[in-house]
């Protein structure tokens, strides 16, 4: 197999370093940041909770789908565990998100003040020094068995 991975020199890292930054922010509840680093054209490529078709793009897009995530819980921290990996113009880093949950999560069963944790592998393609696409894996299972929710 071929090896693509590149090494980054001071200025990519520190490009590389303030998006990944940028975009930990915007998780964590600060979205001061996201129409900074986020490109307008930015598209997720994610299998939504619910299933269907949910499209999320633009930095709005974004901040709208992050929002919602972080409604059921509150002191939703989310951290790198892993990387980030740089490959040319790819990111890839493994996180851990701890949070309480705080109520209102569909078919949720658990009480609200359950501690949560669960974990996720997001892919970032950068272009022109903003975040263009993102893939994101994520452990829901564990979440959603946490939260009592039943298939």
């Amino acid at each position: 197999m071929e090896q693509h991975s590149t090494t980054i020199d001071t200025n990519g890292q520190a490009a590389f370093r303030r998006l990944l930054d940028g975009w930990l922010t915007t998780w964590n509840g600060d979205y001061s940041l996201a129409n900074t680093i986020i490109s307008p054209d930015f598209h997720v490529h994610a299998a939504p909770l619910g299933g269907g078709d949910r499209t999320v793009e633009g930095p709005d897009g974004l901040v709208e789908w992050i929002a919602q995530t972080r409604a059921a819980f509150t002191e939703l921290v989310f951290t790198v565990e892993v990387g980030p990996i740089v490959d040319r113009d790819h990111l890839a880093l493994r996180w851990i998100a701890v949070g309480t949950y705080g109520g209102g999560f569909p078919g949720a069963t658990a009480p609200a003040g359950t501690a949560i944790r669960f974990t996720g592998i997001d892919i970032l393609r950068i272009e022109q020094d903003e975040i263009a696409e993102y893939w994101v894996n994520s452990d829901m299972h564990v979440l959603l068995a946490t939260l009592g929710v039943h298939a």
